[in-house]
């Protein structure tokens, strides 16, 4: 049985930090390319970051010089730090693991709320 599980979230000031884990069970984790995305409220879910199997990674604009993601194979997990906070990056965080031979074959996490507030 496949799990994505997401942990990490919580209220922080703005400024502030926080780092996101997600830990996958249930596939050859070295061979998915893992993925952040979030949605705010009334919003559409957009892509924060991703990390390929080879550890490449690309960032939505809005998180780039603020944001890194981070994957750790033989801990089938994929980090996100989070740095600098503002409000607008509050949302549910998603993990996401989609198969290198496959774009069909993915999997969600159920979320992780991180709110940014004074």
């Amino acid at each position: 049985q496949v799990q994505v599980v997401e942990s990490g979230g919580g209220l922080v000031q703005p400024g502030g930090s926080l780092r996101l884990s997600c830990a996958a069970s249930g596939i050859s984790f070295s061979i998915y390319n893992m993925g952040w995305y979030r949605q705010a409220p009334g919003k559409q879910r957009e892509l924060v970051a991703t990390i390929s199997t080879g550890g490449s990674t690309n960032y939505a604009d809005s998180v780039k010089g603020r944001f890194t993601i981070s994957r750790d194979n033989a801990k089938n997990t994929v980090y996100l730090q989070m740095n600098s906070l503002k409000p607008e990056d509050t949302a549910v965080y998603y993990c996401n693991a989609q198969a290198k031979y496959s774009t069909s074959v993915r999997y969600w996490g159920q979320g992780t709320q991180v709110s940014v507030s004074s």
